[in-house]
């Protein structure tokens, strides 16, 4: 399973993966969930991937040829595309395809597969955008009134972010947001682990202006979710009933 979450906000766009995939308790490998498309200034597109490996990685990988064809146009290359929307409607088309045609192939043994992904960009002189994509290829969009979206195992790192997160939210608060929603997966599914994919754009720039990847025993990891646990405890001994 996996966990990823998007952040829109007035200042920018803050996204976190994880990258752990298993097929059972030991059969467990590492893969990026957080993918890049940048013409720096021009145009940034990042999608989070999450559900079936085979899927999502052929759904990337479709992406990738489309942007790379000679004979790309703007409705099959999400490079190309004039909006944000059209980005999603590519990718939504890409996706709801490709899982059709597992689906199909796996039709005899009676198996399905389910893929979700999040798409968040920033065109020139457009708006910042981020679309949830469904495995049937609809999607919604992140608006004011919910500024984040996740996919994969969200229950658990949900709740601090309807408490803190606003438009209004700096870039650095939201990271911090992100990084303890996903600490709280972390304690409570073991199918969500590191390393953890971070980065951040800001708004109006067009490009991924921060990245970084948290490796297992990061000390700046630790030190947040250590103390983001030393709170809880003492608010909660503080609370009275």
């Amino acid at each position: 399973m996996t966990y990823c979450v998007g952040l829109l906000l007035n200042d920018g766009m803050v996204l976190l993966s994880d990258t752990r995939t298993n097929a059972g308790l030991d059969n467990i490998a590492t893969y990026r969930k957080m993918f890049t498309f940048e013409d720096p200034g021009e145009r940034v597109i990042v999608i989070l991937t999450a559900g079936s490996l085979s899927v999502t990685q052929t759904t990337i990988a479709e992406l990738r040829e489309a942007v790379d064809d000679p004979e790309a146009t703007p409705e099959t290359s999400i490079m190309l595309a004039p909006t944000l929307l059209k980005v999603a409607e590519v990718v939504g088309d890409t996706l709801g395809r490709v899982r059709r045609t597992v689906d199909e192939k796996l039709a005899s043994m009676r198996q399905g597969v389910s893929a979700s992904l999040i798409v968040a960009g920033q065109r020139k002189g457009g708006a910042m955008r981020m679309f949830l994509i469904y495995p049937e290829g609809n999607f919604i969009e992140a608006t004011e009134d919910t500024p984040f979206l996740q996919i994969g195992e969200h229950k658990y790192g949900k709740p601090i972010l309807d408490r803190v997160v606003r438009p209004s939210t700096s870039l650095e608060d939201a990271q911090k947001a992100v990084l303890l929603s996903m600490d709280s997966t972390l304690r409570s599914n073991l199918s969500v682990g590191m390393p953890l994919d971070l980065a951040v754009i800001r708004a109006g720039e067009c490009r991924v202006g921060h990245t970084r990847r948290f490796e297992p025993g990061d000390a700046d990891f630790t030190r947040i979710s250590s103390a983001w646990s030393k709170a809880l405890r003492y608010s909660f001994l503080k609370i009275r009933i």
